[in-house]
């Protein structure tokens, strides 16, 4: 059963324009909520740290549950909003894969047990879906009202690959966020964990645990890279339906990525780059978007191959630093028997 209709795009834009019944949005709403809801009631209701052979198996189910609701895009809109839908996915995913570095960085500083991990990020996400469909509706409303803030978007997004080129995530230091202390300032909060719990109660009085404070930090990191990745998705969609469910599939699997990747960012020595290079281009793309528009297929394209060469640049050098590690270790000492 198709999920609405395709119209013709803007002869000026080229993006698709299309119509969603209002039936199709609740349903869509409902799976997505559905599958969290499954994932930390059935799968993960106990705490535990997952293996990486885990994480790895969920990550893949994740990105085909993803796949298949992009094959469903293009069963009931056609090739060219399914062209726009995988490539919001991928731009989601591929910039999100920072942040997942930067919630091990703040999960790290607070030494939170990976067996609680799970929860705090399920919230997170929770929280992230959120913060995204009210940002992803501010966004599409702004540029169909001002058309002039493509300019804007484009322009940071530009800003901001600059700044991936010339900054590092390793520096960031979660003792000094301002955000933090005044989380602590305004809300009571114990020095220890107790489990997986938020909140308790002590003399009784209510207190929230460092999870929450943790909770809280990964929302406000959320929030700055929503405002690198939601105007760049929309330099290669302006439908909010598009928009909202290729950042919500790319996110929801965020959680099982972060188990695998989370020890692994050495490996990805040039991702930076590469995120970088796909942020400069959808900035590019959306300032020039007035004039030229560049085909969907074309910017799919780039994204993929920029995200295969930075990866696989970024294993060889890996590869590389292993042996040369490796053939200038000492030899060791001559038996002397």
């Amino acid at each position: 059963m198709s999920l609405g209709v395709i119209a013709s795009g803007d002869a000026r834009t080229e993006f698709v324009d299309i119509n969603v019944a209002s039936w199709a949005w609740l349903a869509t709403i409902g799976v997505i909520v559905a599958l969290l809801l499954f994932d930390i009631l059935i799968l993960n209701r106990h705490a535990h740290a997952p293996t990486l052979r885990r994480a790895a198996m969920e990550t893949i189910v994740w990105v085909a549950v993803g796949v298949a609701f992009g094959s469903v895009v293009i069963a009931s809109f056609g090739s060219a909003a399914g062209g726009e839908w995988f490539s919001g996915y991928l731009i989601e995913y591929s910039l999100s894969i920072d942040n997942v570095f930067v919630w091990a960085l703040i999960l790290a500083y607070f030494k939170v047990p990976a067996q609680y991990q799970r929860r705090v990020l399920f919230w997170g996400v929770f929280g992230a879906l959120v913060l995204r469909a009210a940002f992803i509706f501010a966004g599409v409303a702004l540029i169909t009202r001002f058309e002039w803030m493509l300019f804007i978007f484009g322009a940071f997004l530009l800003y901001t690959a600059g700044k991936l080129l010339f900054s590092d995530n390793d520096a960031v230091d979660p003792s000094q966020s301002r955000f933090l202390k005044v989380v602590h300032r305004f809300v009571p909060t114990t020095h220890e964990l107790h489990g997986q719990k938020m909140f308790v109660h002590a003399d009784g009085k209510r207190f929230a645990t460092p999870l929450f404070a943790v909770l809280l930090l990964v929302e406000a990191t959320d929030v700055l890279f929503a405002v690198d990745s939601v105007p760049a998705v929309l330099a290669v969609s302006k439908e909010q339906f598009i928009v909202f469910t290729s950042n919500a599939f790319a996110i929801m699997g965020l959680r099982a990525l972060y188990f695998m990747l989370a020890d692994m960012r050495a490996r990805f020595s040039y991702l930076q780059q590469g995120l970088a290079i796909i942020l400069a281009f959808v900035g590019v793309k959306m300032i020039i978007s007035r004039w030229y528009h560049i085909a969907t297929p074309v910017s799919l394209l780039v994204i993929v191959l920029v995200l295969v060469v930075s990866v696989s640049f970024s294993l060889q050098r890996t590869r590389g630093l292993a042996r040369t590690a490796s053939t200038n270790e000492e030899p060791p000492p001559p038996d002397e028997r």
